[in-house]
């Protein structure tokens, strides 16, 4: 039923396929929301904290109604006050719809032989963004790859069909483009700046989990800058992901996390799972870096992608860190230079730990990985390092990665 999911490192299990194969084939199990033992019981009062009247305790203070006409208009008034904070999320909602397409793709499915004798439908979602005053639908590569263009079916929220001319994807991002051919008017989706995000950020996810299409879930912003996940086939280098709570299962894919002035932040892409559906931990791809790289493909026909020239050590723990002076594992342990890359050119050694990447403090490996990848190429950028004890400067031109 579901299909492509694989473990995280460290025992957490992640799905990368959050596409969906048939919703004949779902089968959906209701369990009580918790075991009766496992509710969290209330603490005792003290009974010095209850207020005692004419020597007996005193009974909770409730409204005295006169009759159920005045219960049901107090009852009103607060539901009212309630209702005008949720009609503001209603509003979002209708504010994105009309930007977001519902995408099935017909794939073929490799048998153990080694032919290709059946068929799997795939659902998720897409968002319609403009390119130089063209319409493209975002999404993920892995809800339409590897499905040809007459494969696919792109619907709107109102349920009408588009067509899609050209498909672009890049497996280092999980992104894809598809070009549409359209007589209708289509509404672009407003872009936020992903960048400005931050942890605790109310945020709406919109999809077609099992494919149910249009569906929206809400949560916050749990953590950002998460990489180094294990995802399907480990084509997905660039990493740098957000990560919510809001409900995402497969299906999502594609859809997009989106804040309170109703701007798309993100693209839902995968979740860390044990069971295969959603357990509070989805991760999506920053909407600056999704974006940057769609327009890329449109452009160029390819994520033209910058190189540096060096291995990393991927083991750089504290230990490590201290035996070479530095108190933290923040930065990037260089392992090797490859011989006449930028990374050689500029004085860069092994042993180096890069600090800082173009004015961008480095977490780790994979951060660094993400800033060069997507850093344009012919850039001159600076690289500051901490080798033998001693923090200095050196300057990159970087190139294009010779193994695109």
């Amino acid at each position: 039923m579901l299909t492509k999911y694989k473990k995280l490192t460290r025992a957490l299990g992640l799905a990368i396929g959050l596409s969906w194969a048939s919703a004949s084939q779902a089968q959906v199990t209701l369990q009580p929301a918790a075991p009766v033992d496992s509710l969290v019981r209330p603490k005792p009062v003290s009974r010095s904290a209850i207020p005692f009247e004419a020597g007996r305790l005193n009974a909770p203070v409730q409204p005295n109604y006169t009759n159920r006409r005045a219960e049901y208009a107090d009852l009103q008034r607060e539901a009212e006050a309630l209702e005008r904070q949720f009609n503001f999320v209603r509003r979002i909602v209708k504010f994105v719809s009309p930007s977001i397409v519902h995408l099935e793709a017909t794939k073929r499915a490799e048998t153990g032989n080694g032919f290709s004798n059946s068929k799997i439908e795939e659902a998720g979602a897409g968002i319609i963004i403009d390119i130089d005053g063209a319409p493209f639908v975002l999404t993920n590569r892995h809800v339409i790859h590897p499905a040809d263009l007459n494969s696919i079916r792109i619907e709107t929220n109102e349920g009408i069909p588009l067509r899609a001319t050209k498909i672009w994807t890049d497996p280092s991002t999980d992104v894809a483009v598809l070009k549409l051919t359209t007589s209708q008017p289509l509404t672009p989706a407003v872009i936020g700046d992903s960048n400005g995000a931050e942890v605790g950020d109310f945020v709406v996810a919109v999809g077609s989990p099992f494919g149910l299409s249009h569906s929206m879930t809400y949560g916050i912003l749990s953590a950002k800058g998460r990489r180094n996940l294990e995802l399907g086939s480990k084509e997905i280098e660039i990493q740098d992901f957000f990560q919510t709570d809001a409900a995402i299962n497969p299906g999502n894919s594609g859809g997009p996390l989106i804040n309170l002035r109703g701007e798309i932040i993100g693209i839902n892409t995968a979740i860390a799972s044990n069971s295969g559906g959603n357990e509070g931990i989805g991760f999506s791809i920053p909407m600056n870096m999704a974006l940057n790289v769609a327009r890329q493909l449109v452009s160029q026909g390819q994520l033209n992608r910058s190189y540096l020239g060096v291995q990393l050590e991927n083991a750089f723990d504290i230990f490590t860190a201290r035996r070479l002076g530095l108190k933290s594992t923040s930065g990037a342990l260089v392992k090797v230079v490859i011989p006449n890359s930028p990374a050689a050119k500029c004085g860069l050694k092994e042993g180096d730990v890069i600090l800082h990447f173009n004015g961008k403090q480095i977490e780790n490996d994979g951060h660094l990985v993400k800033q060069v990848g997507l850093t344009k190429v012919g850039s001159r950028v600076s690289i500051t390092i901490f080798r033998d004890g001693k923090v200095s400067q050196l300057n990159a031109l970087l190139e294009s990665n010779p193994g695109r």
